[in-house]
């Protein structure tokens, strides 16, 4: 606008003009209605085992809750130019040109409430992949000889359908698979231990072959193995009636806007 000559007000004045107008058409706020006819019922069991509670009783101690997924994907890319950490009143400087090294996927499990984590690098996802992270956590003690484990999953492909509950119940009988509804990963608990894993591990992603990354992910595990407590989750299934309800109340008001 200035250097048309269509005002002489400076930037500041012109982004307080357009912060201030009624319509914002380079905002954009995205929204997703359930899909899911049976939301609040499947958010509903997996909140309850985050309160150790399970079809209306308290879970023994040895019934154990676990929550898991995969991180596919995760390229080692390997800049063109070593990295220069960051030094006084400078930020770690990462070249910008790199050469893919290829992907790999990550693997977790997550006890909810004692804090035991799990995970492992493979290839790439998949069921045979995922049931050897359920092996791996399955035979290790006290799952092995738990009355009852819940293993929380979104329907990933690798865990999806009424097949994954055949298959991962048929091999451990004290297995309980539960699904979160359709687009609920953000009431998986091990999301919040993969977003640590992005920030404080694979962020910058300077990695020159898979083994680096591997190796990166893997030690980021065992140290944070260490000094693990349980999330201290607070959204309750008021809160989901709450959130469901005011989403209720807003499908009239899109209708007619749309």
């Amino acid at each position: 606008m200035i250097e048309r000559g269509v005002t002489d007000a400076s930037a500041s004045t012109i982004w307080r003009w357009l912060h201030d107008a009624a319509i914002k058409p380079w905002q954009v706020r995205s929204w997703l209605f359930p899909r899911d006819p049976d939301f609040a019922t499947k958010a509903a069991v997996v909140l309850d085992l985050y309160a150790r509670r399970f079809e209306g009783k308290r879970l023994r101690p040895d019934e154990l809750v676990i929550s898991a997924d995969e991180k596919s994907q995760l390229q080692a890319l390997g800049r063109r130019h070593p990295t220069i950490p960051a030094g006084p009143g400078r930020p770690s400087l990462c070249e910008f040109e790199y050469v893919r090294g290829g992907t790999l996927a990550y693997m977790a499990a997550w006890d909810v409430h004692h804090a035991n984590l799990f995970g492992r690098v493979e290839p790439k996802t998949g069921i045979e992949p995922f049931g050897r992270l359920v092996d791996q956590v399955m035979t290790t003690e006290p799952y092995a000889s738990a009355r009852r484990v819940f293993w929380i999953v979104d329907n990933g492909s690798s865990h999806a359908g009424k097949a994954s509950i055949e298959r991962l119940e048929g091999a451990y009988s004290n297995l309980r698979l539960i699904h979160l509804p359709i687009h609920a990963s953000w009431l998986n608990q091990i999301e919040l231990y993969f977003s640590i894993v992005q920030r404080k591990a694979l962020t910058p992603n300077d990695f020159a072959s898979l083994e680096e990354l591997s190796e990166r992910l893997l030690a980021f595990q065992a140290r944070y193995a260490e000094i693990a407590r349980p999330f201290e989750w607070t959204f309750t299934r008021a809160d989901l009636d709450r959130v469901l309800t005011k989403v209720a109340d807003r499908k009239p008001q899109l209708k007619l806007i749309a």
